[in-house]
């Protein structure tokens, strides 16, 4: 007997039960039975109600944990926004024509690499005062600016810098924001622990920093996403071989008093940016209980 079925025949015995009482209306019942059939039946057309016991299973089946991976290589801020832009736009229209049918279709997950020409990009949140040049001295040093559609303050992209851009429907894995941010953050920090440097959090100031609370405190991974419908986009900035005078011409993230650093500085030696990429992904994956497919 199917659910649907044996919830009928319990409402039939149940109507039977009470409508051989006086006291009780056998039209009255008959129209409750009439209603809770019927919900029954919507319950078992839409896998939302009575009729699917089994639903948590199959939503759980039908999470995508594979990250699709592209490296960009050096590419202008402006190209590589637009792209995200692009694979964003996808993947919320595919979650959009999925709420109209009964059987969904998976959603994209995306890791893209690239690094960025000399580039300062400000937040929605960022404050100008926290550029310290003028458009003319923006042009003469050959730095472009952007105004993103990101969180966070001002930061530089460049070369030497590895720029990890996630592009997750959160719906694949967990639906918080302040839980994917410190994933991120994990995912820097181990990376981080096997060129044996300790990254630590700083609570209110997104990102990984080193010697967290004392006077040389100094950041080396910047972050800054965007999130509509758990589907997300920009990501996180780390200073491999990156040249710090940059940060010289910003207050970077808005945080004053606070410095700058990237590995090549900590470790005194030019990093081999390839090994820094490996490491990440082996945490990205770890992290987010994600495939990668290349």
């Amino acid at each position: 007997m199917t659910k649907s079925l044996y919830f009928e025949f319990l409402a039939c015995t149940f109507i039977y039960s009470f409508s051989t009482f006086s006291c009780y209306r056998p039209r009255l019942w008959l129209d409750l039975y009439c209603l809770f059939t019927n919900l029954v039946w919507l319950g078992t057309r839409s896998n939302c109600g009575f009729g699917d016991f089994e639903q948590p299973r199959a939503l759980e089946s039908m999470k995508n944990k594979n990250v699709k991976l592209a490296d960009w290589g050096s590419l202008s801020y402006e190209k590589a926004w637009q792209r995200q832009e692009d694979y964003f736009s996808q993947i919320i229209a595919r979650k959009r024509e999925n709420r109209k049918l009964e059987h969904h279709f998976p959603t994209d997950n995306h890791l893209f690499f690239v690094t960025h020409p000399p580039v300062f990009t400000i937040g929605k949140s960022g404050k100008m005062e926290n550029l310290l040049l003028n458009e003319k001295e923006l042009a003469t040093k050959g730095i472009s600016f952007y105004k993103t559609n990101r969180g966070g303050d001002i930061t530089f992209h460049g070369p030497g810098q590895i720029v990890g851009y996630p592009l997750l429907d959160l719906d694949n894995f967990f639906t918080d924001i302040h839980r994917y941010l410190r994933s991120l953050e994990e995912v820097i920090i181990k990376t981080l622990a096997d060129f044996g440097i300790d990254g630590a959090r700083s609570d209110g100031e997104t990102g990984v920093w080193l010697d967290l609370n004392t006077a040389s405190a100094r950041k080396i991974c910047a972050m800054g996403v965007r999130a509509s419908r758990w589907v997300t986009m920009h990501g996180f900035a780390l200073n491999v071989n990156t040249d710090l005078s940059y940060f010289d011409y910003i207050v970077p993230c808005g945080i004053r008093g606070k410095g700058v650093t990237s590995l090549a500085n900590e470790l005194k030696e030019q990093m081999n940016e390839q090994e820094v990429k490996e490491k990440l992904l082996k945490y990205f994956k770890e992290v987010f209980q994600a495939e990668i497919i290349n």
